[in-house]
């Protein structure tokens, strides 16, 4: 059955995260975050913060990101390189499935995400040197 949603009235129950950081405790994030639907195997999300996020990623499929207003920097790391992106309001993204990824927003952000599950997080400076050296003992 279709479903409609009103993203601005979901994100109206949610608190705007500020100082986001690599150790914000899980309960204030889900206060920031509103779930909008399920979808397929994950969700599509919304919500708003400035601050920095921990890196994360998603093993399963990529990761649709939509910046609905103000303005974040998208980092990607894949196995071979390291790219930023400046996304403001309007602009989308897809991170592709297993890449490592932050975001950081010095004025703030809110987005909406269509996430597959599960999400990995880390809150390593590097998260594919830690796997190099998980792989090789060290």
């Amino acid at each position: 059955m279709p479903q409609v949603i009103d993203i601005q009235k979901e994100m109206d129950t949610c608190t705007f995260l500020e100082g986001r950081h690599i150790d914000t405790p899980p309960e204030e994030l889900e206060a920031a975050f509103a779930t909008l639907a399920n979808y397929r195997d994950g969700g599509i999300f919304a919500g708003g913060f400035s601050g920095v996020s921990r890196w994360e990623r998603h093993r399963n499929g990529d990761e649709i990101v939509h910046v609905l207003s103000g303005a974040t920097r998208l980092t990607i790391m894949s196995q071979r390189e390291t790219e930023t992106f400046e996304l403001t309001a309007g602009m989308m993204i897809i991170v592709p499935q297993g890449c490592w990824h932050r975001f950081k927003s010095e004025t703030g952000v809110r987005l909406m995400t269509v996430t597959p599950q599960p999400t990995d997080h880390t809150r390593a400076d590097d998260p594919n040197e830690t796997a190099r050296n998980r792989s090789q003992g060290t």
